[in-house]
């Protein structure tokens, strides 16, 4: 019977915990390390396990990356998630910079949040992993310019950027991107309201293979912006919600962009039927579109919209635009059937 419940111990748990565990949220594998000696040696074997390292939330989080990286087991570390992680600052990454680690491997970044995070936390942290190709660095205000010289330099092959609400970054930094990021595929700068018109034109022209820009909460740019929108090809995700001053005009060039499926023009106020039939008539595989709040548009956009996309819209925000009578579920769903959300803002 021992021998039974020792071959159980050293053979059968180890087993199951080694299908389970990759199914697991990376904390939930962690904790099973301490199961048992055998669980801990099949576990640490297992390297998969150990290509996501989840910081997310937790206190002491920079002692805890510091602990984590020194271990053998993360030398292939390829996703790092710091959001809104509690304690990490500046001196934890110049701490990994002086121990020589390196993250060759990480290709993923999460720094969302980490408001005690400056430029030379970014200067620290982006010199060691050289092959990043996303960074978010959502809500760290007091980041500068500054900060997007040392990425620049130190990564060269980011495509998907997220800066939203990092309020101090300005032509400088966009004009940075522009130059050194020009596959770049996804950017978000929501309410960086440091950007002009000429730094984001920049980027616009460059990069050309962006597929996803979010422009939300930023109500400065003009239609010298959207005009340009409409050169990129393989663009399919668009928010622009807040912008006050794009017109019809602006709209019918970003009709160009036959690929969009998401739209979000909550609060265009400046928009009519007219910019809002050119993008029914040029964007046919659209699946969310927010008119939220714009009074100028009228049943006429929507009739114009069914032709084109009543097979592809499941989320449609007519939700403020009194111009629109026939906007109940019951209307829309005849027009839009395949409709299952009413409302992109609350």
């Amino acid at each position: 019977m021992a021998a039974a419940d020792d071959a159980w111990c050293r053979e059968t748990v180890p087993r199951v915990m080694e299908l389970v565990s990759p199914r697991l949220p990376q904390r939930d594998a962690c904790a099973l390390l301490a199961v048992s000696p055998w669980c801990h040696r099949v576990l640490v074997s297992n390297p998969k396990l150990w290509e996501v390292l989840d910081l997310r939330e937790m206190k002491n989080a920079g002692d805890r990356l510091i602990s984590a990286l020194s271990l053998a087991r993360y030398l292939h570390l390829k996703e790092l998630n710091l959001e809104f992680a509690q304690d990490i600052e500046d001196r934890h990454f110049i701490r990994l910079k002086e121990m020589s680690i390196s993250l060759e491997d990480l290709g993923f970044l999460n720094l969302n949040a980490c408001q005690r995070i400056s430029d030379k936390g970014i200067e620290a942290v982006t010199s060691l992993c050289p092959n990043l190709h996303g960074i978010s660095i959502y809500w760290i205000v007091g980041l500068t310019d500054s900060s997007i010289v040392h990425m620049t330099r130190n990564c060269k092959q980011i495509l998907d950027l997220n800066m939203s609400g990092c309020k101090n970054i300005s032509d400088k930094g966009i004009r940075l991107i522009a130059n050194n990021y020009q596959g770049l595929k996804r950017l978000n700068i929501t309410r960086c309201v440091k950007l002009t018109d000429d730094g984001l034109r920049e980027v616009l022209q460059k990069c050309s293979s962006l597929e996803s820009l979010n422009l939300y909460a930023l109500s400065s740019f003009t239609d010298k912006v959207y005009k340009e929108i409409g050169s990129l090809a393989y663009l399919t995700f668009l928010d622009l919600c807040g912008a006050q001053n794009l017109t019809d005009d602006g709209l019918a060039c970003i009709s160009r962009c036959g690929g969009l499926t998401y739209l979000n023009l909550t609060w265009c106020v400046r928009v009519t039927d007219a910019g809002v039939v050119a993008i029914a008539q040029g964007c046919r595989s659209l699946e969310l579109l927010s008119l939220f709040g714009i009074i100028g548009v009228t049943d006429a956009c929507l009739e114009a919209l069914s032709k084109s996309c009543s097979g592809s819209l499941t989320t449609l925000d007519v939700n403020g635009c009194i111009g629109i009578k026939s906007r109940s579920r019951d209307d829309l769903l005849k027009l839009f059937p395949l409709l299952s959300c009413f409302k992109v803002h609350s």
